[in-house]
């Protein structure tokens, strides 16, 4: 009976901490998406696979629709953007990344950390600073940050094909690309009035869909209902245009060959015929 006793009272004695431990920061403890798993795709035979095409997209950070994946520019808890996430996972997670140097062959050379680091300008400033001790001038080195915050766009490349066995159109998102957006500097370090654009590495989507999955977005309504990166992906809430196909011309982007008001014609030119593709496809 006091065995019994004094089980019962350690059981509330624990209970107790784990309350208290997750009231530190909430009402209530977060565990929905903390220890969410990806939804696995469906099996797909290649002799089912009656058609498929690679289209290339740009999420732009700056649209409303996608402000959740560029803010917060620093992470806050347990929240953080989509490019520090990634990083996250490259870092202490074993997420490959990928180097975009080869167009044709964007998951076959792998970068290290620092070679990482170096896309985002990371690194290391030694300066020279005066010291009110001595009054004399000493170096110091100071950690230069990755520049996480000029990454404005997401390129995305993503497999659409058409499914037999179901007689469904459907689309699986292959890998992200971060591209940072920055004003090159003069010889004096300053910036100028030239914008750059440098696409950082690829991930590959199946790999980083675990870390998708245990991080929520935030939502700007109701902070008890959010959701995951993943789901944000899978269920393609993002706002996005064309920026390239599949072709024979070593897959060259839109913007090589059509420019402005042009290249967004040819954008929508091959979102109508993805739209004609499916409608052609159907059998009756």
């Amino acid at each position: 009976m006091k065995r019994a006793v004094i089980i019962i009272g350690l059981s509330l004695v624990i209970l107790h901490s784990a309350a208290l431990k997750a009231q530190v920061t909430e009402v209530y403890a977060r565990e929905h998406i903390a220890n969410k798993a990806p939804v696995p795709y469906a099996y797909i035979r290649e002799a089912d696979v009656l058609w498929a095409k690679d289209i290339y997209r740009i999420i732009d950070l700056k649209q409303k629709q996608n402000l959740a994946l560029y803010y917060p520019t620093k992470p806050i808890g347990d929240r953080y953007n989509l490019v520090d996430l990634l990083l996250k996972g490259i870092d202490n997670e074993g997420i490959r990344a990928f180097s975009t140097d080869d167009r044709l062959n964007e998951f076959t050379v792998p970068l290290t950390k620092e070679q990482v680091d170096k896309v985002f300008d990371a690194g290391i400033d030694t300066i020279k600073a005066l010291d009110v001790n001595t009054n004399q001038l000493i170096t110091q080195v100071m950690p230069r940050p990755r520049k996480t915050d000029e990454v404005k766009q997401i390129l995305v490349k993503e497999k659409w094909f058409f499914d037999r066995n179901h007689s469904v159109m459907s689309v699986r998102i292959i890998g992200l690309c971060p591209i940072r957006l920055y004003y090159k500097l003069d010889d004096e370090g300053q910036p100028t009035d030239i914008l750059l654009k440098q696409q950082t590495f690829w991930v590959y989507f199946d790999e980083i869909r675990p870390l998708l999955a245990n991080h929520e977005m935030y939502n700007r309504n109701n902070d008890a209902q959010r959701i995951s990166f993943d789901d944000f992906f899978m269920q393609r809430r993002f706002n996005s245009y064309i920026f390239a196909e599949s072709n024979v011309y070593e897959n060259r982007w839109i913007n090589s060959y059509a420019l402005g008001v042009d290249a967004l014609l040819e954008a929508e030119r091959i979102k109508e015929w993805l739209f004609n593709i499916e409608h052609d496809l159907w059998e009756y």
